[in-house]
């Protein structure tokens, strides 16, 4: 499966949407990456908000999170508060490794996402 990715913001609410979904390339992470940066145009960032849908992402190469990880590590894309919707343990235990520190929940649907982002 190809790695895909839809990155939306809603400048209104400072939030970011993601989904991703397929196995993903050094190559892939670099385009997500650049079109993650552009999605902050407007935003109040760093400290805006982020959800992210990983239901249909597999697990991943561990050099690909780790590409993934310097990615949204710099202090000008780190978001105040990031809710990763997972659909399995093994994809939740993934995102885990990658974004553990303060501001990270992992939920099984959305609703409990955006409730907890905006809570």
């Amino acid at each position: 499966m190809d790695a895909t990715y839809v990155i939306a913001s809603d400048k209104s609410r400072n939030l970011v949407r993601i989904k991703m979904a397929g196995f993903y390339g050094q190559k892939d992470v670099q385009d997500f990456a650049a079109a993650y940066r552009d999605a902050l145009t407007g935003l109040q960032a760093p400290g805006h908000l982020t959800i992210t849908d990983i239901t249909d992402m597999p697990i991943q190469a561990q050099d690909i999170i780790g590409t993934l990880a310097t990615a949204f590590a710099p202090p000008e894309v780190r978001s105040r508060r990031i809710a990763f919707i997972c659909s399995s343990s093994l994809s939740r235990l993934q995102a885990q490794r990658l974004f553990g520190r303060d501001g990270v929940r992992f939920f099984e649907c959305g609703d409990e996402a955006e409730a907890w982002i905006f809570g």
